[in-house]
């Protein structure tokens, strides 16, 4: 477990006399007091999907490294003026890898492969298919531009150009073009270790026997799936019992093994809400009672240093607390910094008449260029997060929307989920 950024057990302390926080005010609080807290590996180009980069990535050589052909076809230099031109067509071609040794002269060709590296003294090509070959000579009709056909050294990157900044996530095409510039190896963050926790003595593990007063634990299973596509290391604590000594036990456990805790369930303020309790008895909790829909308590706390996350154990509420307000954070915690959706403005396919006083999350799908909304909103039916694309984003203040109204949608993509 990283040990470079342990906090302080007040660091999600609320001003005196908050009791419903904003969103934007808590993801703003939550970028201001969490700090990246893993570190640093090299690693290998290859094997760096999904990492998340040190230091920035500069190219090592420029792209294309020298002057080449994009087509096959014969090299020649100056371009053509219009009407037919005759060429002197030297002995010998260049091929990708096997670039021509001699140079051309004015009035000379050169066959050349798509590629190739263009010969000195040559700075245009003519396709194939628009010459004639007759007695060593290359027939050819105008007019062609110089460096036509051809790719200039570098048109792509030069060397010693940033190509991605430090923090940024690599995706796999971008291992192209880290390996194009010529780099082997990227200083990259060490995967953020995550513990994810379920509390609920009703809870059984997907494919268990289970009463009719049980039910199985949808959110473990989800949030370690979001963890990974993240790029971020699972560590399965698994289902602990509403006992607070089980909870300190699982906490003691998280916290030596992950450098952050995601819990679920049990951080409101009922009888049975052991981790909220725990928490708070090891005196470093805030129970930040957010004004969002569905959600509303989320515990911030510190065990050991390491963070902890207590999310709602409603699925669809975890699952959105998990989109809005964990990811920028363990983002932050990971080294990439604080990252919020990119939202889409589209027409609603729908009605709602929206009370003031929190910030509201609807299932939402697009169809024909408009944003339709899940049928319930019940936060119980967690069928709608796989019939849903994204989430429509309503604001804090009272809202009438109307069929054709824009509203803001953010697709699960934007979450950093295809």
């Amino acid at each position: 477990m990283s040990t470079l950024s342990k906090l302080r057990n007040d660091c999600f302390a609320l001003p005196a006399g908050v009791h419903w926080t904003p969103v934007s005010e808590a993801l703003d609080l939550l970028e201001q007091r969490l700090q990246c807290c893993v570190p640093v590996e090299t690693c290998a180009v290859e094997a760096s999907d999904g990492r998340i980069l040190a230091d920035a990535v500069f190219a090592a050589r420029s792209h294309p490294p020298c002057t080449n052909s994009a087509v096959d076809g014969y090299a020649f230099s100056g371009g053509l003026q219009a009407g037919a031109q005759s060429f002197e067509l030297r002995q010998g071609r260049s091929a990708a890898g096997e670039a021509f040794a001699g140079q051309l002269l004015p009035g000379q060709a050169l066959r050349i492969l798509t590629g190739a590296a263009l010969p000195e003294g040559a700075d245009t090509v003519v396709l194939q298919e628009d010459v004639q070959i007759e007695g060593g000579q290359l027939e050819v009709v105008g007019p062609l531009k110089a460096g036509a056909n051809a790719r200039a050294a570098g048109e792509d990157m030069q060397q010693g150009a940033e190509i991605f900044q430090e923090g940024h996530q690599l995706r796999p095409e971008e291992l192209g073009v880290m390996a194009a510039a010529g780099l082997g190896e990227v200083s990259v963050f060490k995967p953020l270790k995550v513990a994810v926790i379920s509390t609920g003595a009703e809870l059984r593990a997907p494919g268990q026997a289970a009463r009719v007063d049980q039910i199985f634990d949808a959110n473990r299973p989800m949030l370690c799936a979001l963890l990974r596509r993240w790029g971020m290391e699972v560590v399965d604590i698994g289902i602990v019992p509403d006992e607070a000594a089980a909870v300190r036990a699982a906490l003691d456990r998280a916290a030596a093994r992950a450098d952050v805790i995601l819990t679920s369930g049990g951080v409101s303020a009922g009888d049975e809400d052991h981790m909220s309790a725990v928490l708070r008895a090891g005196g470093g909790m805030a129970l930040w009672r957010i004004a969002v829909k569905p959600g509303r308590p989320l515990a911030l706390g510190v065990w050991g240093g390491v963070p902890v996350f207590g999310l709602p154990g409603n699925p669809v509420a975890a699952f959105v607390c998990t989109l809005i307000f964990a990811r920028p954070a363990l983002l932050r915690l990971a080294g990439a910094g604080f990252q919020v959706p990119k939202a889409l403005h589209l027409p609603a396919a729908f009605s709602k008449s929206k009370k003031a006083g929190r910030r509201e999350y609807l299932r939402g799908r697009l169809r024909d260029g408009a944003v339709e909304v899940f049928a319930s909103e019940g936060s119980g039916r967690v069928s709608g997060l796989s019939w849903a694309e994204g989430l429509v984003e309503l604001p804090d203040v009272a809202a009438e929307i109307l069929p054709g109204q824009t509203v803001c949608f953010l697709p699960y993509a934007s979450f950093g989920l295809p």
